[in-house]
C-alpha cells in the first residue's frame, strides 16, 4: 500500500460589501491529494490514462491472509454526506469510510453467513446493504448502514440486522431503488424459479417478503431493473427487467410480481456467455458484456450494443472492440461514460455519447492489475462510479481496493 498523504483544503474567499460593511466568508472544499498521480502513463506501478490513484488497500489489509476480492458498491449517507465503500471479499463485506480519501478508515467486516466463497454481491437501498453469495445456504444478509456513523475501536466484526433464508445461494442481487424491490438472480437451477429472478419486497428492509419470481425467462446471471421512462411509450411507468441470461438477453415487464411477462428476447453472433449489461442514460441503447467470447473466440474486449428504442423489437446495433485481450465483467453508465470493469485491463472509461452513429471511444483507464492484459479471470471485478464527490472505487480480485479520480 502506498504511503498516505495529508488532505489539504483549498479555500474559496468571497468578499461581500453590503451596507458599507465588508464581510469575509470562507467556504472550504476538499482538494483530493493522490498518493500516485497519473503521469507519463503510470500512477506508481499502475498503468493509467487521466485518472489518479487516491488510495489503496491490499487484500491482507482488508481482511487478513487468504483474502480474495470480488464485488463492491457504495453508500452516501444523505444526512452526513459521508461516503462509504462496501468491498466484497471471499470472507464477507468490508466497510470503509472514504469521505477523506487521505485518511480512510476500515470500519469493520460483516462476515459471510455460512462459509467463504469467491462469489459475493452487494447492493444498497434505504440505507441498508443487501448481501448474497454463492456460499452454501447463505441467503441474504441485511445490514443497517447507519451503524457506520459511530464506530469505535475499529475494525469491528459486525453482525447482520436480518438474515433472510427463504432461498439458499445466489450469484447476484439487483435492486430497483425506485420500486423498493430486490431481484435475486443466479439461485440454484433446481430451486423454485430455476435460477430466474426472485422478486423480494424490501420496502421494509428488515422484513423482506418474497412476492414471486420469473422462471419463464430461464436462468439469469445478472439484470438491470428500472421504472421505464424511455422512448417506447407503450411501457412508460412499467417496471422493466433486462436479464443477461447466458445465451440471450431477455426483456420483461415485472410490474405485476404475480404475473411477469416476457416482452421480447434477443441474441447475437458468437454468443458465449451473456453476462451483464446496462442502459445508456436515454434508455435507447443497451450495452452488454459477454464474459467468455474473448477467451473462447479470441476477439479483443467486446461490448455488444443493442437498440432498444422499441422494447417489443430489440435490434442488434454494433460491436465495440477494445484495445486489449482482457475479458469484460461489469459495466455502468454515468454522464455518457461507460465504466467497464475489465479484469486484467483494469477499468476502462468509454465515451458512449455518439452511440447512435456506432462510435465508442476510450477516454481513460486505470489498470489495477499491471501484470498483463490476458484473457483470464484476474484483476478488476467491479467499479462503482456513482459517488457525488466524483471519486470512483474499484474492487480487484488479486490486488484489493482502490479509489481513483479523474485528473
Amino acid at each position: 500500500m502506498f504511503k498516505k498523504t495529508i488532505l489539504f483544503c483549498c479555500c474559496l474567499i468571497i468578499l461581500n460589501c453590503s451596507n458599507n460593511n465588508d464581510t469575509l466568508s470562507i467556504h472550504s472544499q476538499p482538494t483530493y491529494v493522490p498518493i500516485a498521480a497519473c503521469e507519463n502513463g503510470f500512477a506508481g506501478e499502475y498503468p493509467c490514462n487521466d485518472y489518479d490513484l487516491l488510495n489503496h488497500y491490499s487484500l491482507a489489509e482488508l481482511a487478513g491472509p487468504g483474502t480474495e476480492g470480488n464485488d463492491s458498491w457504495g453508500w452516501t449517507d444523505k444526512e452526513t454526506n459521508k461516503e462509504y465503500a462496501l468491498m466484497g471479499t471471499n470472507k464477507g463485506i468490508v466497510f470503509i469510510d472514504i469521505t477523506d480519501t487521505s485518511n480512510t478508515v476500515i470500519l469493520g467486516i460483516l462476515k459471510t453467513a455460512t462459509v467463504n466463497s469467491a462469489w459475493r454481491d452487494v447492493k444498497v437501498f434505504n440505507s441498508h446493504a443487501f448481501i448474497v453469495s454463492e456460499a452454501r445456504n447463505h441467503g441474504m444478509q441485511v445490514f443497517d448502514l447507519k451503524r457506520l456513523r459511530d464506530v469505535s475501536n475499529t475494525p469491528v466484526n459486525f453482525t447482520a440486522d436480518t438474515h433472510f433464508t427463504e432461498f439458499g445461494s445466489a450469484h447476484n442481487i439487483i435492486i430497483n431503488e425506485d420500486s423498493g424491490y430486490a431481484y435475486i438472480v443466479g439461485a440454484a437451477r433446481n430451486s423454485t424459479f430455476g435460477g430466474g429472478p426472485i422478486f423480494i419486497n424490501i420496502k421494509n428492509p428488515l422484513n423482506p417478503i418474497i412476492e414471486g419470481g420469473f422462471r419463464e425467462g430461464g436462468y439469469s446471471h445478472d439484470a438491470q431493473v428500472l421504472i421505464y421512462t424511455g422512448p417506447d411509450k407503450a411501457y412508460t411507468g412499467k417496471e422493466i427487467l433486462i436479464g443477461s441470461n447466458e445465451n440471450e438477453v431477455v426483456l420483461a415487464d415485472v410490474s405485476d410480481k404475480k404475473n411477469p411477462i416476457i416482452i421480447s428476447t434477443i441474441s447475437y453472433a458468437n454468443v458465449k456467455y451473456a453476462h451483464q449489461g446496462w442502459f445508456t442514460e436515454d434508455l435507447k441503447y443497451f450495452i452488454l458484456g459477454d464474459e467468455l467470447d474473448e477467451l473462447q473466440v479470441g476477439n479483443k474486449t467486446r461490448s455488444i450494443i443493442f437498440d432498444f428504442t422499441d422494447l417489443d423489437t430489440p435490434v442488434y446495433h454494433f460491436d465495440y472492440l477494445g484495445s486489449t485481450n482482457a475479458i469484460d465483467h461489469n459495466g455502468y453508465v454515468k454522464d455518457n461514460i461507460y465504466y467497464q470493469a475489465n479484469y486484467t485491463a483494469g477499468v476502462r472509461m468509454i465515451d458512449v455519447s455518439n452511440v447512435a452513429n456506432k462510435v465508442f471511444s476510450e477516454v481513460g483507464f486505470f489498470d489495477t492489475y499491471p501484470e498483463n492484459n490476458n484473457a483470464n479471470f484476474n484483476g478488476v471485478w467491479n467499479v462503482y462510479p456513482y459517488f457525488p464527490s466524483g471519486n470512483i472505487i474499484i474492487s480487484d480480485i488479486n490486488n484489493g481496493f482502490f479509489i481513483i479520480r479523474k485528473k
